[in-house]
């Protein structure tokens, strides 16, 4: 072949020649449909693989920890910030000749019937009656026992019969002298939250850990805060005392709604004791769906949803958002088969009061002290 004019024919030759010269010793020889391997390092080494560009994997690695940093800093704001808000009002170290301390975490949930705040508009929408100076009352009290096997939560009717022990008086100090037969609620009427405690405490022999009390007006903001609250009645109801007017089947509860279905008594036959189920049964479905991922990793419901409640939940003084957490996740559990609920065995009634079948009651608590799972039905 003649060489061209403008030498691109021995540009062509040398390129030729570089092409099938022979391989270098410690290089690979690649065969046709071969992929190029990597070069070898140097003294036997494995292929040297290009990696991702040490910039861009540090400025990967500044983006995480920003994220972590604001992150922690939001949960721990958030954090204090909702314990700043719990009205840490009752001390239960001034309840005095406890019971000693079981397996597990005693909860005592009670619902007033406070209308402090409220105005005459509010009251009406509510069906509260009364007024706002109106002395408290408690509609509904609950034991949550959290332990190994599985939360329980037991009712306790409000016209239970029972003895109102010797007390501390939590305004005056002074020792107050036991009283006779009463119904339950009587306690929290004549000293408050204390006094109820030492009351549960004294005729059950339970030691309760903790206290949550919120009333009308936090109740059902938090419902309201939530978008309502979805409910499968069984059957329909109605009770112009407490405004509900209810139909059978699904139906989304708003505030209101949820205060009237939770008080409603006088439409039942078992009056106290199917409005506890009620109770028991609305708490329990609040519970489940304010722990979601929709609420719990939503700023706008999760913030508004804890707004409405921490302004007038009242707590003892150890409690903290963790605790209350805990609980609330518990009457999850309930709700979803994970848990037991029932109301307090009774065997009958005195003087229109609710007697507590005292055998059952014993058994129970010696199963909840020593955290063993929960035998006991409540017949009724």
């Amino acid at each position: 072949m003649n060489q061209r004019p403008d030498g691109r024919y021995a540009d062509f030759q040398d390129r030729y020649e570089r092409g099938n010269a022979a391989p270098h010793p410690n290089s690979a020889r690649v065969l046709p449909g071969q992929r190029h391997s990597a070069p070898h390092l140097p003294g036997g080494g494995g292929p040297y693989e290009a990696g991702p560009s040490p910039r861009r994997g540090g400025k990967a690695k500044r983006i995480l920890i920003s994220v972590l940093v604001v992150l922690l800093v939001v949960l721990a704001g958030t954090y204090f910030w909702a314990d700043s808000k719990l009205r840490k009002e009752v001390d239960l170290s001034k309840v005095i000749d406890r019971p000693a301390e079981g397996e597990g975490t005693n909860y005592l949930i009670v619902g007033s019937d406070s209308r402090k705040g409220m105005s005459a508009a509010r009251r009406k929408s509510l069906h509260t009656g009364g007024s706002a100076e109106a002395g408290q009352r408690t509609d509904s009290m609950m034991i949550l026992h959290v332990g190994s096997n599985g939360p329980t939560l037991i009712s306790l009717p409000r016209d239970s019969n029972v003895t109102i022990p010797q007390f501390r008086g939590s305004e005056s100090g002074k020792i107050r002298p036991a009283m006779g037969a009463n119904k339950l609620n009587a306690s929290y009427a004549f000293d408050g939250p204390q006094l109820l405690v030492r009351t549960v405490e004294y005729n059950t022999g339970l030691h309760i850990d903790h206290y949550a009390e919120i009333g009308f007006t936090g109740f059902a903001d938090i419902v309201d805060a939530m978008g309502g609250v979805e409910m499968n009645l069984d059957k329909g109801f109605t009770d112009k005392w407490s405004g509900a007017d209810f139909k059978a089947g699904t139906q989304t509860l708003n505030g209101a709604q949820a205060l009237a279905y939770v008080r409603t008594r006088h439409a039942f036959a078992g009056s106290d004791l199917d409005r506890t189920k009620n109770q028991q049964k609305f708490l329990s479905t609040l519970a489940s769906q304010v722990a979601t991922p929709g609420t719990l990793l939503n700023p706008f419901t999760l913030f508004p949803v804890m707004s409405a409640g921490l302004d007038t939940l009242v707590v003892d003084k150890d409690m903290n958002p963790y605790l209350l957490a805990k609980m609330f996740f518990a009457m999850k559990d309930v709700n979803s088969g994970e848990g037991k609920s029932m109301n307090m065995p009774v065997s009958g009634s005195v003087g229109g009061n609710l007697q507590w079948d005292r055998a059952k009651v014993k058994q129970l608590v010696d199963e909840l002290k020593n955290d063993d799972p929960v035998t006991v039905t409540s017949d009724r």
